[in-house]
């Protein structure tokens, strides 16, 4: 559909590129006859500018009712469209007022359901307290484990203090022997630069 529109649009503008012509090529031609000045030859031009005058305006007619063709054509695809549009909303509404009574019902049963369920729920609540107890019980339990992971905690923090303590001890110890080489070092470089 696209194709067929645009070409379309390239006969249009040829016709009237062709239009445009003929009134260009006539004013040529009335233009060249005067500059020649000769009557029976202006005489003949201009009744020639007259007949391509016309031809152009006929071109010209026949671009604006095509146009108009096209126009009236599109506006009756767009009304088909609106139309078939309407009846799929029409439907699509039908549809959604089938489904509402639908949910409706099954909400109902659901009501119902629920209703029935209530009266579980009171045993459940009573197996829940009874859960509720063995998992305070179970808490209580892990509580005393984590007393005791907490103390056993604590004696690695201590470790690891002392351990860390010990390392920057053995940092500073390497500081100091790697100032001593690095003495001896220079110390070894001074003598052997020394002359003998």
């Amino acid at each position: 559909m696209t194709s067929p529109a645009g070409n379309r649009r390239r006969q249009r503008s040829t016709r009237i590129v062709v239009a445009g012509c003929l009134i260009l090529l006539a004013a040529l031609a009335v233009a060249g006859t005067v500059a020649a000045g000769s009557w029976p030859l202006l005489v003949a031009a201009a009744f020639a500018a007259v007949v391509l005058g016309g031809a152009a305006l006929r071109i010209a007619q026949t671009e604006v009712m095509a146009t108009r063709r096209d126009a009236a054509r599109d506006r009756a695809e767009q009304a088909q469209a609106y139309a078939a549009l309407t009846e799929t909303r029409v439907a699509e509404n039908v549809e959604f007022a089938a489904e509402m009574t639908g949910t409706l019902a099954r909400r109902d049963a659901t009501v119902a359901r629920l209703e029935k369920r209530l009266g579980d729920a009171a045993s459940e609540l009573a197996e829940a307290r009874r859960e509720l107890a063995d998992a305070h019980q179970e808490a209580t339990e892990a509580q005393r484990l984590a007393d005791r992971l907490g103390a056993r905690l604590a004696d690695a923090e201590e470790r690891a203090g002392q351990a860390v303590v010990r390392v920057a001890e053995l940092e500073a110890e390497l500081d100091v022997l790697s100032t001593q080489v690095h003495a001896l070092e220079a110390h070894a470089r001074a003598q052997a630069r020394r002359p003998a």
